[in-house]
């Protein structure tokens, strides 16, 4: 007779409700790539690569995440972008 062992692990989550939600820049045809990126800089605290990573995956893929945290951090910050004349949202 052979003996079967469970091993059962404790996986600690660390989920907070409300943190999970993250600002979607959405690409358009007015704004150059420059004013993206130094709005990214200015507004989000991204430095120049990543700014220039997010503007490119905007212009290629329509969208991209620029921002995770709850909604009362992230609506300043959305705001801001919007004023920019940017397309944004929270998700």
């Amino acid at each position: 007779m052979s003996t079967i062992e469970k091993v059962q692990e404790e996986v600690l989550v660390d989920e907070q409700v409300g943190i999970n939600n993250e600002i979607i820049l959405y690409n358009d045809d007015v704004n150059t790539f420059d004013h993206v990126i130094e709005t990214l800089i200015r507004v989000c605290k991204h430095d120049a690569l990543q700014a220039e990573q997010c503007a490119i995956l905007v212009h290629y893929k329509g969208k991209c995440s620029v921002k995770n945290g709850s909604i009362e951090e992230l609506t300043p910050y959305c705001s801001a972008l919007l004023d920019a004349g940017l397309s944004a949202e929270i998700q």
